[in-house]
């Protein structure tokens, strides 16, 4: 193989490793040498666990050796974000005070990637309580996007993005309540999906106190990777049942074959924002791949995506001033108290009544997007519809805060509507990573996959521009 180790897809890591084409020692060690190269001056990983991994990988060669069956997953390098368990490890979620909340045990999705044969090689970075569209924390510091030093690595799963991009393992894991997969994704030019919330089970033994609902409604886990057939596996991998979620649905991975050609609708709506003419020009290629794939393309308007968006910035806000509120104003820095105040300033903070009205209203959004989805089943939209920026833009006052969650509808909106979408990226707009989204039914994380995927094929990967200059 003339293809280095740290370069190979998690998929053919794996295949590779069953086939006995490479061990799962020189695997982890051709990441853990590309880990100890750039994560230094990225900090995308704040616990090195690189001497375990490679003790783990060695452990794991003999097994298979043993006659052990591999898992689907075996000998793959994978990370986990700070702010979910992994036994013996603590749960920091980016704050200071909870430096020694260690885990008791594996959350579910971390088990699954284990029972498929994963190796956990670090731990990555997030933003304070997860609720920024970058990431820094007093705590681990700052995630430097591998693109770009003054450039954001999004945000909340920015140390996740950032470690896709760079080559420092395969698969990356992230979660999303309002677009904390996708950011990093958009930022870093690598993939992701924010699967429907019930696919993949999630809990914190950690955890003192329960979710609230409508976090429990927006709320995804997932992963981050540099292809969409890594993205895909593990999804379908974490996905796996875990009793300790009553929310888990057990829907099949692969939904039933669509009538061909399946439709996607193609939207340019900015809804006011001045939407930057690079954006829509990756919206117009995506859509010309997607017609070339044998996609069936038709400009058509979904309903709106500023009513959900209203919807976040009021029931779920109400809610999380309510549950992390608190912390925030105890724990959070300077800079998060600053920013959350912000937040409320720009949403509004709902009474019990207002509250329940609101969230009934959510059920009739999410029927009129299913009934447009019944007839097209992909929809095409922008993500963030500004080029990708600077990594403290949000601190930086009121309005640029408020210009990123008006470039950013068709992120936080999708959350609301607890509907699965995906973002793929295509090419720099002003020398830095963008990408599209893919909007699709409710528990068809395939359809969107493959529609991903079809655009990958034709607009290539973007990483391997980044690894010739990181090299």
């Amino acid at each position: 193989m003339t293809q280095a180790l740290w370069q190979v897809s998690a998929v053919e890591t794996a295949s590779g490793i069953r086939e006995r084409t490479f061990s799962c020692t020189e695997v982890m060690t051709s990441v853990v040498e590309r880990i100890r190269k750039l994560n230094p001056a990225l900090n995308a990983i704040v616990v090195d666990l690189t001497d375990r991994a490679l003790a783990e990988a060695a452990a794991a060669d003999r097994a298979l050796a043993g006659g052990v069956e591999p898992g689907p997953l075996y000998g793959v390098p994978v990370t986990i974000k700070v702010n979910v368990d992994q036994e013996g490890f603590a749960t920091t979620n980016g704050l200071p005070a909870l430096a020694n909340l260690i885990a008791p045990a594996d959350a579910p999705l971390v088990r699954n990637l284990k029972a498929a044969g994963a190796i956990i090689v670090g731990r990555t970075n997030t933003p304070e309580v997860s609720m920024r569209a970058t990431t820094v924390n007093p705590l681990h510091g700052r995630t430097f996007n591998p693109w770009h030093p003054e450039a954001s690595p999004g945000g909340s799963s920015g140390g996740a993005g950032a470690a896709a991009a760079a080559g420092l393992g395969p698969i990356h894991h992230g979660n999303d309540i309002g677009g904390s997969l996708r950011f990093p994704a958009f930022a870093n030019g690598v993939s992701t999906i924010k699967s429907t919330p019930g696919r993949v089970p999630a809990f914190n033994p950690s955890a003192t106190v329960e979710r609230g609902l409508v976090a429990t409604l927006t709320s995804v886990q997932g992963a981050i990777a540099r292809t969409v057939a890594d993205v895909r596996l593990a999804t379908r991998v974490m996905a796996a049942y875990d009793p300790r979620d009553p929310w888990w649905v057990p829907a099949p991975f692969d939904g039933a074959p669509l009538a061909k050609p399946i439709r996607v609708a193609v939207t340019r709506n900015p809804h006011g924002y001045p939407i930057h003419p690079g954006i829509t020009a990756l919206i117009d290629r995506a859509a010309g791949h997607l017609s070339d794939a044998g996609y069936d393309v038709v400009e058509a308007e979904p309903p709106t995506i500023m009513e959900p968006a209203r919807g976040w910035f009021t029931v779920l806000l109400t809610e999380m001033k309510a549950t992390l509120g608190p912390t925030v104003d105890e724990h959070g820095s300077a800079d998060l108290r600053k920013i959350f105040g912000w937040y409320y300033e720009l949403g509004e903070i709902l009474d019990l009544d207002r509250f329940r009205i609101g969230l009934a209203e959510r059920t009739r959004m999410i029927r009129a997007w299913s009934v447009f989805l019944d007839t097209h089943p992909l929809v095409l939209t922008p993500f963030l519809m500004r080029p990708t920026y600077p990594w403290n833009y949000d601190a930086r006052g009121l309005n640029e805060t408020k210009d990123l969650f008006d470039a950013a509808v068709y992120s936080y909106g999708i959350n609301y509507l607890a509907l699965p979408a995906g973002v793929v990226p295509i090419d720099l707009v002003d020398g830095l990573p963008a990408g599209v989204q893919l909007v699709g039914r409710r528990f068809r994380e395939d359809t969107i996959l493959d529609a991903m995927a079809a655009v990958e094929q034709r607009a290539g990967r973007l990483v391997e521009r980044l690894w010739s200059q990181l090299a």
